[in-house]
């Protein structure tokens, strides 16, 4: 009989408790509760400042859009101690405290898309079980070491569209479970070799948009699980013939609209079989230097991406040609 009440009382204050839960609600936002939790959406325009008095104890998922947030702290966050997911999506937000996921320990995806931040304190992503972090589309000038802790659980970075003129070794050192690495639409001009070493799981590599002239020779040497590599639309005048070696689980290479004039004879050697390659957009200067790419495409059509937009930029009897289509002009325009 005591047994019996006592399962009763604990279902009543459970009830109770999400009964609580539910009729808290924010204004201007939705809440939605779940088996899991509360999932909050403040979407509305005129929401200003980060609503954690209202905001239901038990919600795990919280989406705030379009609002006037100008800094969030740990304290604010303490307020939803089971939170796993959070997105602060362009609502002007401009600070962040330091360690800042203290109180969220369960927290694994932080999605900040769309901000002005432009600089973060130490330690903001230590201390917490995050997996997914997107601060896209913000204004940061640079990427710090201190914002990780050692040995962090990170498996995805977003870090795009910001002002990034370089991206440390040290800061990607911390995290060697990252799969995916997305540094598009940056200010990166160059990469030195070791960039990223650390990064042995890694399947997806965004570097497209930026300012690289170069790539060193052992800059992917060590991320021989590299699935996707975007290198397109930056200002690549050359590459090593060296520079995908040891890449055999690589699936896609977009190298479309930089400033590559030739490849080297021995790039694609090796390559895993089903791989596609996109190489529009490009000045090819189509003499003897490009005899084996020629050889390749012509071979392995089924591996490029839009190859007839593969052409000719020079010399001037050739220009708009496709190259795969060229057969003795090559021999005709000096071999080097």
């Amino acid at each position: 009989m005591k047994l019996l009440l006592l399962l009763t009382f604990t279902a009543l204050a459970e009830f109770d408790y999400r009964r609580r839960s539910a009729l808290s609600c924010p204004t201007l936002c939705f809440c939605r509760v779940t088996p899991a939790g509360a999932e909050v959406v403040c979407s509305r325009r005129g929401l200003s400042g980060f609503p954690a008095a209202a905001l239901p104890p038990n919600t795990t998922v919280l989406s705030v859009q379009n609002a006037n947030i100008s800094s969030l702290t740990a304290a604010q966050l303490r307020a939803v101690p089971l939170l796993s997911e959070l997105q602060i999506y362009r609502s002007n937000l401009v600070n962040l405290s330091s360690e800042l996921l203290v109180g969220v320990p369960h927290l694994n995806t932080l999605d900040l898309t769309g901000n002005q931040l432009l600089h973060l304190p130490p330690k903001v992503f230590s201390r917490s079980s995050l997996q997914s972090l997107i601060v896209k589309n913000n204004r940061l000038e640079s990427a710090d070491a201190a914002w990780f802790s050692d040995n962090s659980s990170l498996t995805w970075l977003d870090l795009s569209g910001n002002r990034l003129t370089s991206i440390p070794a040290a800061l990607l050192q911390k995290l060697p479970r990252l799969v995916a690495l997305d540094l598009d639409d940056n200010d990166l001009r160059e990469l030195p070799g070791d960039t990223f070493k650390g990064l042995r799981r890694l399947e997806t590599l965004s570097l497209a948009g930026n300012k690289l002239t170069s790539l060193k020779p052992q800059t992917f040497a060590h991320n021989l699980q590299l699935k996707h590599l975007y290198l397109q639309e930056n200002r690549l005048r050359n590459l090593s013939a060296g520079l995908l070696h040891g890449l055999r689980h690589l699936e896609l290479v977009l190298l479309d609209r930089n400033h590559l004039l030739d490849l080297p004879a021995g790039l694609l050697h090796g390559i895993n079989p089903s791989l596609q390659i996109a190489l529009s957009g490009n000045p090819w200067e189509c003499d003897g230097r490009m005899e084996h790419l020629r050889k390749w495409l012509r071979s392995h059509p089924e591996n490029v991406l839009f190859l007839e937009e593969v052409t000719c930029n020079g010399p001037e009897a050739l220009k708009h040609q496709q190259v795969a289509s060229l057969t003795d002009e090559l021999e005709t325009c000096g071999k080097i």
